[in-house]
């Protein structure tokens, strides 16, 4: 079955990536602390276009640019995971892969990705802030850096100023890029560069605090139920599987969205990147490997353009909007299509 699929639109408006607009002068105004303010701004802006068009490798990897933070936090998860089989049980096997659905898919690519980065949806403020926490516990950082980085990747995608591109090496690509900040030293300019209407958002701004707390009580949760149905030895397979072996998993299957989608696979647009769709990928991350579709298409929450691309978070945006929990979804590629299914939906 022959699928004929449209260009992609170069719009800004479906662009999906929602950055600061560019300020060429101040706001007048009487009020000097508002001045103050917008100066401030105008000048946070500069220099962040200034560090996107001269950002390189040399600089970020600099190692007072380092995330040690980050470095610590992944080496431990990994480490952990060696003693995932001498910890082995069907039980917490089972938790994992179900906790590895509920973050990775729910919380990661329906919540971080297609909610918050690109708004392909409306929806409530307490289903956003839900799906943000989900997102939280998948391990991969605060939903304002991730996001950042990510429209950040949509601007410069394979090109000077992206966080994480395979032309730099496939292993950089896939997760040395989390040793460096991508914000080089200024996170406060960066995060108002890409993106200021997540900042607003109180809870969205919470989260960068609740990081680890989170992460410890949800340890501490699959310890007590472990103990509680199987002493300690469920306990400790609990802890092990259903929070580090599952984090792990995790963080790895979005990263191959940022370097093997970017290298292996077929195309159905022809897009200013490198981006590729890869159906392995697809299915460990949930219908994120439909790479190359999304990356023609920002805004669009269904990542699975033909027949065949088979999208598992797109089936939860749909039960989501069937309950009402979401609504104005973008399902379409242009303003024609979307035309034709809103008349459709009226007949």
């Amino acid at each position: 079955m022959s699928t004929t699929l449209p260009p992609p639109v170069r719009s800004k408006s479906e662009s999906g990536v929602q950055v600061a607009p560019p300020v060429t002068k101040a706001p007048k105004s009487n009020s000097p602390s508002r001045l103050v303010g917008s100066r401030r701004s105008i000048l946070a802006a500069r220099k962040a276009e200034i560090a996107d068009s001269t950002e390189g490798l040399t600089v970020r990897r600099q190692l007072n640019n380092a995330s040690w933070w980050a470095i610590g936090w992944l080496a431990v998860a990994h480490l952990v995971v060696l003693a995932a089989p001498f910890t082995f049980t069907w039980t917490a096997l089972g938790v994992a892969l179900l906790l590895h659905w509920f973050t990775g898919s729910l919380g990661i690519c329906l919540g971080y990705h297609r909610m918050l980065t690109h708004d392909g949806m409306k929806t409530y403020p307490w289903v956003r802030n839900l799906f943000a926490t989900i997102g939280t516990l998948a391990g991969e950082g605060s939903p304002l850096d991730w996001c950042a980085d990510h429209r950040k990747h949509h601007k410069h995608s394979d090109q000077v100023g992206d966080p994480h591109s395979p032309h730099e090496g496939a292993w950089w690509s896939h997760m040395f890029w989390l040793a460096y900040h991508t914000h080089n030293g200024d996170r406060a300019a960066h995060l108002q560069r890409w993106v200021p209407d997540l900042y607003k958002q109180r809870w969205i701004r919470a989260l960068d605090y609740l990081f680890l707390p989170l992460h410890i009580a949800t340890g501490f949760a699959l310890f007590g139920l472990g103990y509680a149905f199987g002493g300690m030895e469920l306990a400790v397979s609990m802890l092990v599987w259903g929070m580090f072996v599952r984090l792990v998993c995790v963080l790895h299957a979005t990263w191959l969205v940022n370097s093997a989608s970017h290298m292996f696979g077929y195309r159905n647009y022809e897009t200013t990147d490198d981006s590729r769709n890869n159906w392995l990928v697809a299915i460990v991350a949930y219908g994120e490997g439909w790479h190359n579709n999304h990356h023609a298409y920002p805004r669009m929450a269904k990542h699975g353009h033909r027949w065949w691309e088979f999208d598992i978070t797109w089936m939860a945006i749909l039960a989501l909007k069937r309950l009402g929990l979401v609504w104005d979804v973008v399902d379409y590629r242009t303003a024609a299509e979307k035309a034709a299914k809103v008349q459709a939906s009226e007949v």
